[in-house]
């Protein structure tokens, strides 16, 4: 059995993916796992797509990987998560924010928004975990805690043990907003578990026997 897991988190410039991914992969070390973080497609500019890979386990030989064998996608919005869908394998997850950023083109906004993203892709038969993770943000005094609320959400997905991520923010997020972070994680894990009950037992049964 291949006990590597795969995730691939996505989002636009400005919303912080490049520092989650970081997270998970130093909770994936913290944990006693080999990884790596890749990222796969990024722009300078605020607004443009931003994706990075982390995979870990025992021994990662590849930083990438292939199309149809990612375990969980972390969308920080509805497009990003349209984008990789194609990417989960069948028993995989999608955890995605119900939020849209318009994407810009020569600085006009392109019309043909897929609202409709989450109801069409559950509707393709996967596995998709949706939270407004921007207005849980809100509701916690800074919506721009939304990318560690998802955060939260994608650990609910994930066997890395509590420990490894209390360790994890504690050493890498700024003593100023550590608090705060740490409740968004906690909402988002508790939103992610209330959307589909025992799912990190489940999800640590079917990846690792």
């Amino acid at each position: 059995m291949d006990n590597t897991t795969s995730v691939i988190l996505a989002g636009v410039g400005g919303q912080g993916v490049i520092l989650i991914s970081e997270l998970l992969a130093l909770a994936a070390i913290e944990a006693g796992f080999d990884a790596t973080q890749t990222e796969e497609h990024g722009v300078s500019q605020r607004g443009g797509s931003v994706a990075c890979q982390v995979r870990y386990g025992p021994e990662i030989r590849s930083p990438l990987v292939r199309p149809g064998r990612v375990d969980v996608i972390l969308a920080l919005e509805k497009l990003e998560g349209l984008r990789y869908a194609h990417t989960l394998h069948k028993e995989g997850v999608l955890v995605i924010n119900a939020h849209e950023i318009l994407p810009f083109s020569a600085g006009s906004a392109v019309a043909s928004y897929p609202h409709h993203a989450i109801e069409f892709l559950a509707g393709k038969g996967l596995r998709v975990i949706d939270i407004a993770a921007t207005e849980a943000a809100a509701a916690l005094g800074n919506v721009r805690a939304a990318n560690m609320l998802m955060l939260g959400a994608l650990a609910a997905c994930l066997a890395l043990p509590p420990e490894a991520w209390d360790r994890v923010l504690a050493r890498r997020i700024p003593a100023r907003s550590l608090a705060l972070n740490q409740r968004a994680f906690a909402e988002g894990a508790r939103l992610a578990a209330g959307h589909e009950p025992g799912l990190q037992d489940e999800t640590k049964e079917a990846r690792y026997g």
